[in-house]
């Protein structure tokens, strides 16, 4: 069965999509997308030589090897022959995703669902510069852990302060939302005198979530 944080991924990916799956691990992802007939197409790729290798053996146990080819790429190097216009980048951190974003062109491009590992002011602010803008995100919580999956397309929307900090706001973050609270008061209160301008600025990040809670 799907995780919940995949299952988060895919619930963004549309009938019409032609999604490469970034970084797809035991192609779990892309099994699901083409077994449920959630896409058009399907391209599995990593950096990872063994991490391809198990998606491979994956994908031929399922008897979709015909359907999902396997591609060992950095991001979207190596498959620039193959015909996409979505790219689902998930369990990688924020500095990763910004090195695979900066080689892609939103011409070709229209649609990015990703979950960052950290980060996530940073992504945000920073996929806007690249030509793409939060639509949608949702949070799961899954093995002690809360995960934030966005779908990010080329029309263009304005984000607020608080909306780059923390998400634009649906009901599935409102747990995660009391949590974040607490973290961050927790580092506020730790924080030493020397950090008086990190101090400031974590407090008024404070301010901003308590007006989502």
């Amino acid at each position: 069965m799907l995780s919940l944080r995949l299952q988060a991924v895919a619930s963004f990916v549309a009938v019409k999509d032609k999604v490469v799956d970034i970084g797809c691990d035991h192609g779990y992802l892309s099994i699901y997308l083409i077994e449920n007939k959630l896409c058009q197409s399907v391209i599995a790729t990593d950096i990872n030589a063994n991490a391809l290798k198990n998606a491979t053996q994956n994908i031929f146990r399922a008897n979709l090897q015909k359907k999902i080819p396997t591609v060992l790429s950095s991001g979207i190097q190596n498959i620039q022959k193959y015909e996409f216009d979505t790219l689902v980048i998930s369990g990688m951190g924020t500095n990763t995703i910004l090195k695979i974003m900066a080689d892609v062109q939103p011409i070709k491009v229209k649609k990015v669902i990703i979950q960052s590992n950290n980060d996530l002011y940073l992504l945000r602010k920073s996929l806007i510069k690249l030509g793409f803008f939060l639509k949608q995100e949702k949070v799961v919580f899954e093995k002690g852990h809360y995960y934030t999956i966005g779908l990010y397309n080329i029309e263009s929307k304005k984000l607020s302060l608080r909306q780059k900090l923390f998400g634009i706001y649906n009901d599935s973050y409102k747990n995660y939302y009391h949590f974040l609270y607490h973290h961050l008061q927790d580092i506020y209160y730790k924080m030493g005198s020397k950090n008086y301008i990190k101090k400031i600025k974590l407090f008024l990040q404070i301010k901003l979530l308590t007006k989502y809670l």
